[in-house]
């Protein structure tokens, strides 16, 4: 059961699954974004990285906010992320569809670059903030939805578990 940093209990969600929702409105792709939502065809995460100061940039922007650089391109990041932040959506938006946990992950290169995304393939109940999560994705169309789900110790960031595909 879910705890608040208080460590009181949390109200739980009785048969909740965590697989995401089973409809998504995909972005639009254009040359500014492409790199991030279609980086998950070779299993990839990346960012924008300013390359004079060295600060990942998330949303992407034509300008880094930290020192002004004009000068930004795609890296690739690990993958691996921290849960900041998390809630469950138990509003059904679209009739039948299911329970599923909305998560903010801060990525582990760069703490204050973070993502609301899904939070998949675990018990909802065993969700933590603090909680160690990898990127897994989720291939809709031309999109690779960058989800999370529980990193496993014994797997590298850089192994091909990091950064799985999805068919949902």
């Amino acid at each position: 059961m879910p705890k608040s940093h208080t460590g009181k209990r949390l109200v739980s969600v009785p048969g909740m699954s965590a697989n995401g929702p089973s409809f998504r409105v995909l972005p639009r792709l254009d040359n500014d974004n492409r790199f991030f939502w279609t980086g998950g065809e070779d299993g990839t995460l990346r960012f924008l990285r300013c390359q004079s100061c060295q600060q990942f940039v998330h949303p992407p922007v034509p300008v880094c906010p930290a020192c002004l650089g004009r000068k930004l391109a795609p890296e690739p990041v690990s993958g691996r992320a921290t849960v900041h932040s998390f809630t469950f959506n138990v509003q059904e938006w679209i009739p039948g569809s299911e329970p599923y946990v909305i998560g903010l992950v801060s990525i582990d290169e760069q703490p204050d670059v973070r993502l609301i995304t899904n939070l998949v393939d675990c018990d909802p109940d065993a969700i933590e903030i603090g909680s160690a999560v990898e990127v897994v994705f989720e291939h809709q169309e031309d999109v690779y939805l960058p989800l999370f789900r529980p990193a496993t110790p014994a797997t590298p960031a850089t192994s091909s578990a990091a950064g799985a595909e999805v068919n949902r």
